[in-house]
């Protein structure tokens, strides 16, 4: 049912609601008024009878014609009636001086007695004959506005349809645009109770374009960074089957399994930012251990470690449980150690520690490489940056994708400095984490 139909239905619902509530408001004044102006009456028609001569001890003689709403009838002290206006009609036969009400099988009279010396007189009309006078006034008062309805109706509908006028013209302006399309929606004119709707919608259509460009971006960068390797690849493959003797073959497919190498950790680089970026279905987030984590971290990496002579180790690990989501948390710890390792040189240094901080966890990893200059610890997060000079065979990815975990769990990282020449990463993870959409 569209909107228009359900206004015009409730509108016109309440409409004759309200004409129904007038018409009981206005039989029940006009049957007030009735009984007001017929008590009058019955009074009156008592007092003028009042100066007749009762000299044969009734008050007339014969019957009343038919259709009269007023009756009378006289009785004696002792309870002899003496006369009846109306024969075919029975009047209460008892009735207290003045007004009252008094059911019979006729239905309810309202009564007016009076005592005239050894005489009673009393005067009665069928309270039916008052309630159809109400009816037919509230009837004649509420007649126009029921010939109205109809007409109303049709304004009802144009007017709605007017008012819903500008809701046609936006569904108009979404149904017309392409999937490229994703300016914001016109909001000038618009009624106050759509502004929060093209609202919502202009937000959608900005959440929607900087996911598309971001996605361009990534393409784009991923075309680039995968170019390189994979000419190299085919070059080392070419080199290989040239070839002249079983030493440069072998060496060269040494070079050629070591470019794999770097192609699959770049292309597994790529696939984490990607799912970082844009989780169609978010990790489930749990409790977690940051201090097992790091731990195994540490372990795993022994190895890579000792070739390099590097002392690594757990400098501090209070235990840190939280909710959070576990192949994220450890793709950071894994990310910021690998980083760590790759840039300390041989003999170096490098600590990871857990403790409890200000309204959250802290997990800081120090090393004693060449450290990062200050203008440079703010570009270093950043997609494929890689500082000019560096030697190492890195995809500048880990830092990228460290930062949109820290991000999605509500933290904050901080670069700075670890001693004269290392590096010391601060990543603050609050003790409850904000939910994921």
């Amino acid at each position: 049912m569209s909107i228009r139909s359900r206004l015009l239905l409730w509108l016109l619902c309440g409409v004759a609601a309200a004409v129904a509530l007038g018409a009981w408001s206005t039989y029940r004044a006009a049957r007030e008024e009735a009984n007001a102006l017929f008590d009058y009456q019955l009074q009156q028609t008592a007092l003028s009878l009042r100066d007749h001569a009762l000299a044969t001890g009734v008050i007339g003689s014969g019957a009343e014609p038919d259709g009269l709403d007023v009756l009378v009838q006289v009785w004696t002290m002792q309870g002899t009636r003496l006369y009846l206006s109306h024969p075919k009609s029975r009047m209460p036969e008892q009735a207290s001086l003045g007004y009252a009400n008094i059911a019979t099988h006729e239905g309810q009279w309202r009564v007016f007695a009076m005592q005239l010396g050894d005489h009673v007189l009393q005067v009665g009309q069928p309270q039916a004959v008052r309630n159809r006078l109400a009816a037919a006034v509230a009837l004649r008062t509420l007649w126009p506005f029921v010939v109205l309805l109809p007409l109303l109706g049709v304004l009802i509908w144009l007017t709605v349809g007017r008012g819903l006028r500008p809701l046609e013209q936006l569904a108009r302006e979404v149904r017309g645009r392409t999937p490229d399309s994703l300016k914001p929606l016109p909001e000038r004119g618009l009624p106050e109770e759509l502004t929060p709707l093209t609202h919502a919608l202009n937000g959608l259509l900005q959440q929607l374009s900087q996911a598309l460009e971001t996605q361009r971006a990534f393409i784009a960068d991923a075309a680039h960074e995968l170019r390189t390797p994979l000419t190299a690849l085919k070059l080392q493959a070419q080199l290989a089957e040239r070839a002249g003797n079983e030493e440069e073959r072998r060496r060269a497919l040494c070079e050629l399994n070591a470019g794999v190498e770097r192609t699959t950790r770049l292309v597994g680089q790529l696939l984490t930012l990607a799912r970082n970026e844009n989780p169609g279905r978010p990790e489930a987030r749990v409790s977690v251990q940051l201090d097992a984590i790091v731990r195994e971290v540490v372990a795993e990496n022994a190895a890579l470690a000792d070739r390099k002579r590097i002392d690594l180790g757990v400098a501090r690990a209070e235990p840190a449980q939280f909710e959070a989501e576990p192949f994220s948390l450890r793709t950071l710890v894994s990310n910021l150690l690998d980083n760590a390792i790759k840039y300390t040189p041989q003999g170096g240094r490098v600590d990871a520690s857990v403790y409890r901080g200000t309204g959250g966890w802290v997990l800081e990893i120090q090393d004693t490489g060449p450290g990062v200059p200050a203008e440079d610890r703010e570009r270093v997060f950043g997609r494929f940056y890689r500082r000019p000079g560096s030697n190492t065979d890195g995809s500048g990815l880990g830092l990228a994708i460290v930062k949109q975990i820290v991000e999605r769990h509500g933290g904050k990282i901080e670069l700075g400095s670890s001693g004269p020449r290392g590096l010391r990463v601060m990543v603050r993870l609050p003790f409850q984490p904000p939910e994921t959409g």
